[in-house]
């Protein structure tokens, strides 16, 4: 059986600057993996390669056993990729609702189906009382939610969130937890760049670690929790 995702040897550079270099990992159906390491590791360039706003200087991206390296965003959406970002990014002079209407519209160019479906990932992603205000007017957690709602409701196979826990609460990061499993138990996988380990620690059946640019190393939590390699890159030698 073919993995969701498999990444094999993939390597970005900018000019002289390798900021990813021989990554392999793979990803199954319905599976949390977390992507962790310290600043400059290379994990958002990572998620950027995969989601189709850069290309692999080398290596290959395979997603449900296609090939998709080189694949624009929009291409990569209709096949089933939908992300986040560290910086939040919502159309700030829309509504909640329109916002997410954004998403649904991907795949159903009906404004009647495209706005109940926008609804229903809101309410999902607890929004459902917050569809006519500004989206600006947002808390930081809701903002985050609500970029979440948007991914969600272009019904992707594959989440890529983008630090979703930063900046947040200890409550908003329970929250933010419990969003995720209930993302996962509708057989929606997720890849997650986080430095919130009290967050992604208890929910990831897998963690990929980088150091400047290379994977260190990969296992369950518990066998990254005690990764010498691991403990040295975050806490020094």
């Amino acid at each position: 059986m073919n993995p969701l995702l498999e990444v094999d040897n993939l390597g970005k550079r900018f000019g002289g600057l390798v900021a990813n270099e021989g990554i392999s990992f793979r990803l199954d159906d319905s599976q949390i993996v977390g992507l962790i390491g310290p600043n400059g590791a290379g994990k958002t360039t990572l998620f950027n390669c995969i989601a189709g706003f850069y290309p692999p200087s080398e290596g290959s991206i395979r997603f449900r056993g296609n090939a998709v390296a080189g694949l624009t965003p929009p291409e990569m959406a209709r096949l089933g990729v939908a992300r986040t970002f560290q910086i939040v990014r919502i159309f700030a002079s829309m509504t909640v609702l329109e916002n997410a209407m954004v998403g649904t519209m991907l795949r159903n160019k009906r404004v009647p189906v495209a706005r109940q479906r926008a609804r229903d990932a809101l309410e999902f992603c607890g929004l459902g009382g917050r569809l006519d205000l500004p989206a600006v007017n947002l808390t930081v957690a809701e903002q985050r939610r609500l970029e979440v709602a948007r991914a969600l409701a272009t019904e992707p196979k594959l989440l890529l969130l983008d630090e979703t826990m930063a900046g947040l609460t200890p409550s908003e990061v329970q929250e933010a937890v419990r969003l995720v499993k209930a993302i996962q138990a509708r057989g929606i996988a997720c890849l997650i760049v986080e430095h919130v380990m009290e967050g992604i620690m208890p929910i990831a059946d897998h963690m990929v670690v980088l150091d400047y640019g290379r994977k260190i190393a990969e296992g369950t939590p518990a066998e990254i929790s005690r990764n010498p390699a691991v403990l040295a890159a975050y806490l020094g030698e």
